[in-house]
């Protein structure tokens, strides 16, 4: 049985503890890593989509506004502000999702960090 080293010792070579600590913090990470991986690449497939969904509402709000200057009743102009809320949502929810993709990226990079260094 080996004895442990008085304080002050210095101790060059890991144990065989911090090799495993080392190990299972690694996993840890990479695990970590891929959750995160797939959590950015489920934001950025939404933001595709909805970006291809704000274009076409932009049109749609667009051709509502054309109509409710042409025609001026209050329909139209109901329509078109109607079309134009949806506009916006969808715009806030657009910024939503990228500041959620830009802080999935400051984590992967923080991960990857700490995984270079381990």
């Amino acid at each position: 049985m080996g004895s442990t080293p008085t304080s002050g010792t210095n101790m060059d070579t890991p144990t065989l503890a911090d090799v495993n600590i080392r190990g299972v913090a690694h996993r840890l990470i990479e695990k970590r890593l891929r959750r995160n991986s797939e959590t950015l690449k489920q934001l950025q497939t939404e933001l595709t989509l909805l970006d291809e969904q704000l274009d076409a509402l932009r049109d749609d709000a667009n051709d509502k506004e054309m109509r409710s200057l042409v025609s001026e009743t209050p329909l139209a102009l109901h329509e078109y502000r109607d079309a134009q809320k949806h506009v916006e949502a969808l715009l806030e929810h657009r910024d939503f999702l990228l500041r959620a993709i830009a802080e999935q990226t400051r984590n992967q990079d923080d991960l990857l960090d700490r995984l270079g260094k381990n």
